[in-house]
């Protein structure tokens, strides 16, 4: 009866461990460099620029070819994002904080190549490439 007993434990543990595997979402943090080969990528509509700050602070300075998805309703351009589920997707913000909550929602939303701006605006402008202002 105790070997029936610790089989039966041992399978549902198993079986746990499985469906816990194939269930949970990984969400990992790629990072891309600030490089006029960005632009390039962008500019030739390979590569979907997300800015996720606010608009006010889009339109005080954005990089040239980025969208403003505000990362608090990043959810609500689900839709509207369909066509690059599986296309390079790059997000920044001012430091970090809100592109990484933008890239969680995209990747348990299936997206498969979001990153993220090392260095996000702060970066670019220390590194002395353009913006565009509104």
């Amino acid at each position: 009866m105790r070997l029936v007993v610790t089989g039966f434990l041992i399978a549902v543990g198993v079986a746990l461990f499985l469906s816990l595997q194939f269930t949970a979402k990984a969400t990992t943090y790629r990072n891309i460099e600030a490089s006029p080969f960005l632009l390039e990528r962008v500019a030739s509509n390979d590569w979907l620029l997300i800015d996720v700050r606010s608009p006010e602070e889009y339109a005080d300075g954005h990089i040239p070819g980025a969208i403003n998805m505000p990362h608090k309703s990043i959810d609500e351009y689900i839709s509207e994002l369909q066509e690059y589920k599986d296309k390079p997707i790059i997000l920044y913000c001012r430091s970090g904080r809100r592109a990484k909550l933008a890239m969680k929602v995209l990747q348990e939303q299936d997206f498969t190549d979001v990153m993220h701006l090392e260095g996000d605006i702060l970066g670019w402008n220390e590194a002395g490439y353009a913006v565009e202002k509104m």
